[in-house]
């Protein structure tokens, strides 16, 4: 994604790119303007039956703000949930599985592992697999795990598995043949097959998704891509057809999983590389707006409509882990390490059946929404909660939706009858729960990695991240909130900070001690190759390419890999020892233990990586103008709002935060509230604002 690049061969008037982050409820847009230098941000409701329209709905609202035309965008940059959507809600149309002869039930036995350990073992019910054993074929043939031919090709039994599929109906196909991350011949022959036999069949290979041992993950990361391949291609060939009649010749960009974008015709080669793809553009955001508030621990937390999105950033750079699943499936692929919860603001408040009062992970949506959107919706929701406790006005987005108050209040009071409790407890109790649940989530992605809470910050966004920011606190001894401006549009924010990335990965299991540096060199170098000449692809001159190389090391007889950087140029005797001591400390840190200088317990290679890199121009965030005169020119008024359910509503201070400046301080009680959101200041907590306009939230006793 070249600067001012449009892909046509007309240059743009102006050099507008644009993030667009689609989500449960809305669908966000900020627009970059690279000559002025200016960042415009808007929303626009989502429409869950074709997230497309949405999409095309926030480009044209956000370029009637501008006063622009789709001649002006260079490049449009989009975080999407559409193969995130389809594996977590289970909706897998049926896939054939292809594989070496012998290894049929490899789904089935899959991992010796039950979650939440053996605690878990008599409860857990193993799910179904992505593909059934009957829709499981074979083939003979075999590699060795250093790519030799042990056994040819068999192309009767290719031919009769093509045929069996074809005549089956089933047009969605992953092929998964034994060490063919070694070598891939036999894979590619056997999809040329399919060509031949199936015309009509979309092949995923696992040579080309995920070339790296370990059948299982290789398997199962394989067939997520075939699963999502249709639905993903079908819905980004719908937006480019309509962006080309608004915006011709505009770059059409999608966000990784991995924290970089890619084109979006490459995309649909590789549409498992978007399983987080909005998550990973929120985090990515947060990142940088943090960083210059002075923060390099933060915790994440991105609250939406139907789900809240935690991560960890740590020095600067959200963590990546190739660990990930989304729903019940695997997917090893390197991604921004990211725990979802069902915890957003359209979330349902219900009994359960033995009678304790539950929130979510059920959400009304966007359509019908909660009780006080007005549209149909019947039960009460986080956000119903929060606007009859005050906590958020009776409108969002400024005013262009009105809330109804009443609506929502008679559907906690209805609830709060069926618990025996008063309408004020039954909206509070919702709340403590939801923050509970977000806060376990975040336990999940630091306490239980080791990592000290007491350390970090949390940066709060989406639309309602930052709503129980001040309970999250509490709950978990934070040091404190950053709160960025425009919370609600972070992650399409984040979509114009990201380079364009490609990984790529080599199994070559080694010890160290007899490592051959020349092999490893040249696997480096055919995996830099192939990183350039994707980058080649998406117009980058070879002078703007960059690369980063890493490797996963192990001690022997280890079952998992830590991920170390490996120096660029070439791979000597002392930077090869460089990469192991890295790799101890690593193992250190991560697990409280290493085993340097042991030779009982040596070090061992295991994968190679490159992340091919095309970098863009960034967006510089403007600083505002510090306070004059004391926070009262930001207040607009006064309203009841319940914190406490003992203490009950107290009149609060109203903040508009736009008319805030560097400097100011605000002390809770109050409420700041901007055009996609509300921030609650809980009483006994302190905002300051920086020169970004970021609220900085802490106790009030830690000033």
């Amino acid at each position: 994604m070249t600067d001012g690049q449009t892909g046509g061969p007309q240059a743009p008037a102006r050099r507008i790119r644009i993030g667009i982050d689609t989500g449960g409820t809305f669908t966000d847009v900020v627009a970059f303007d690279e000559d002025a230098g200016t960042l415009t941000t808007t929303k626009t409701p989502s429409t869950p039956s074709n997230p497309a329209d949405g999409f095309i709905d926030g480009v044209h609202k956000v370029l009637r703000l501008l006063g622009a035309s789709g001649q002006d965008v260079s490049a449009v940059c989009h975080g999407t949930t559409v193969a995130t959507n389809q594996l977590l809600e289970g909706k897998v149309d049926r896939l054939g599985f292809i594989t070496t002869e012998g290894y049929e039930f490899i789904l089935e036995i899959a991992r010796q592992a039950v979650p939440d350990g053996y605690g878990n073992s008599y409860f857990w019910v193993k799910p179904d697999r992505i593909v059934p054993p009957d829709l499981v074929r074979t083939v003979r043939g075999r590699m060795d795990f250093e790519g030799h031919e042990v056994r040819p090709f068999d192309e009767d039994d290719a031919r009769a598995a093509a045929r069996f599929f074809r005549q089956a109906g089933i047009t969605t196909l992953g092929v998964n043949f034994l060490h063919a991350y070694a070598n891939p011949a036999h894979e590619r022959r056997m999809r040329e097959i399919l060509l031949q036999e199936h015309p009509a069949a979309i092949v995923s290979l696992s040579s080309e998704v995920l070339r790296e041992y370990r059948e299982y993950e290789r398997s199962m990361t394989t067939l997520v891509d075939a699963a999502v391949k249709p639905k993903v291609g079908q819905y980004v060939a719908n937006i480019s057809e309509r962006l080309e009649e608004l915006a011709p010749g505009t770059g059409f960009y999608i966000m990784k999983s991995n924290g970089g974008v890619l084109s979006a015709q490459e995309v649909v080669n590789q549409p498992i590389t978007t399983v987080l793809s909005g998550p990973a553009a929120g985090a990515l955001g947060a990142a940088l707006v943090s960083g210059l508030a002075g923060f390099d621990k933060v915790l994440t937390c991105d609250g939406g409509g139907t789900s809240t999105d935690v991560s960890v950033v740590l020095g600067g750079e959200p963590t990546l882990t190739t660990e990930g699943s989304v729903g019940v499936y695997p997917s090893k692929i390197p991604m921004i390490d990211v725990v979802t919860v069902g915890a957003g603001g359209g979330s349902i408040a219900w009994i359960s059946p033995e009678g304790s009062l539950k929130v979510g992970p059920r959400s009304a949506g966007a359509d019908p929404g909660p009780l006080c959107y007005g549209k149909g919706g019947t039960e009460p929701t986080i956000t119903d909660a929060h606007l009859v406790l005050g906590r958020i006005p009776a409108h969002l987005l400024g005013g262009e939706i009105p809330l109804d108050v009443e609506a929502a209040r008679a559907g906690i009071a209805e609830l709060a009858g069926r618990l025996g409790l008063d309408e004020t407890r039954c909206a509070t109790g919702i709340l403590e729960i939801s923050a509970w649940n977000q806060a376990n989530a975040l336990r999940q992605i630091s306490v239980k990695r080791g990592l000290d809470v007491r350390d970090f910050m949390l940066a709060t966004f989406g639309g309602s991240g930052s709503l129980l920011a001040c309970r999250l606190v509490d709950i978990l001894g934070l040091a404190g909130v950053v709160v960025p401006l425009d919370p609600g549009n972070v992650s399409a924010f984040g979509l114009l900070t990201v380079d364009v990335k490609n990984d790529y990965v080599q199994t070559m299991v080694s010890k160290a001690d007899t490592l051959d540096l020349a092999a490893v060199q040249d696997a480096f170098d055919d995996l830099e190759a192939q990183a350039a000449r994707a980058l080649d692809v998406e117009g980058f001159s070879r002078d703007r390419h960059t690369s980063q190389r890493s490797a996963d090391l192990r001690y022997v007889g280890q079952a998992f890999e830590v991920r170390v950087p490996v120096p660029d140029g070439p791979l000597g005797t002392e930077s090869a020892a460089d990469v192991a001591d890295a790799f101890h400390d690593a193992h250190r840190a991560l697990y409280g233990y290493d085993f340097r200088g042991q030779a009982t317990q040596p070090v061992e290679w295991v994968n190679l990586r490159v992340t091919g890199i095309g970098p863009i121009t960034r967006p510089e965030l403007p600083t505002i103008a510090a306070g004059e005169g004391g926070v009262e020119r930001a207040r607009t008024g006064t309203r009841p709002v319940c914190f406490d359910a003992d203490t009950g509503p107290v009149d609060t201070p109203i903040y508009a935060r736009p008319d805030l400046g560097d400097g100011d301080v605000v002390v809770g009680p109050a409420i700041i509230e901007e055009f996609g959101s509300t921030v609650p200041i809980h009483p006994g907590f302190v905002v300051r604002v920086d020169a970004y306009a970021n609220l900085v939230m802490t106790k009030e006793e830690a000033r």
